[in-house]
This record gives structure tokens, sequence and C-alpha cells, in this order.
């Protein structure tokens, strides 16, 4: 790899420019993923870091993350009878089902998406 050099006065300064990596900031799962890397697999996580690549990873995993979040949680409150009537009705049986299913839900999207290369 080449660098270019920008004369600065008695000086040479590299020309550095960093890759345009996304903006958008990283979410509970996309940061749980960049944990992750970082802890398990810190060869990658540098790599990917150095490249630029690392943001874009970790968005792309959080999308998925959110994706089955929003697939399975549906499901899961159909089987399991939680409705809006039922919110109606028993308010705190409700959010205990809801936390229940939610807890549930994040636990398989962690097994399945954030803990996964």
């Amino acid at each position: 790899m080449e660098l270019e050099y920008i004369k600065a006065g008695d000086y040479e300064i590299p020309n550095l420019i960093p890759n345009k990596e996304p903006q958008e900031p990283l979410t509970k799962f996309g940061l749980m993923h960049r944990t992750w890397l970082k802890k398990n697999y810190r060869a990658k996580f540098d790599t990917m870091l150095m490249f630029g690549e690392l943001q874009e990873h970790c968005l792309e995993v959080q999308k998925r993350a959110q994706d089955e979040m929003d697939r399975i949680v549906p499901q899961m409150k159909k089987q399991e009878g939680v409705t809006e009537q039922l919110k109606m009705q028993d308010q705190l049986k409700w959010i205990r089902m809801m936390n229940s299913i939610l807890n549930r839900a994040e636990e398989i999207v962690r097994d399945t998406v954030i803990y996964t290369l």
C-alpha cells in the first residue's frame, strides 16, 4: 500500500483518509455482538476494526437479531394466548407473561444470531 504525503511547511504529513463506516448507532444487540467478538475472537475483531468493517458487521447482526425478535415474539404471544383482552382484564398477568416471552425470545436470539460468527 502506497501512502501519499501532503507538504506542510518543512514537513510531509501522510494523507490518511479513514474508511467511511456507517454512522448509525449500535443498539443492544449490536453492542452485545461487538463485546462478544472482542472477548472471544480478538484477532477477527481487530482485523475488522482495522479494515473498517466492524461497525457494518455489527449493524448487520443487529438487524438480523431485531428481525428474529419481531418474528418470534408474535408467535409466542399467539401460542400462549397473550392478547389485548388479557391486558385489559389482568394487567399484572399480562406483564408477567410478556416479560417471560421477551426474555425467552431474547435468549433464543442470543444463541442463534448474536453469539455466532
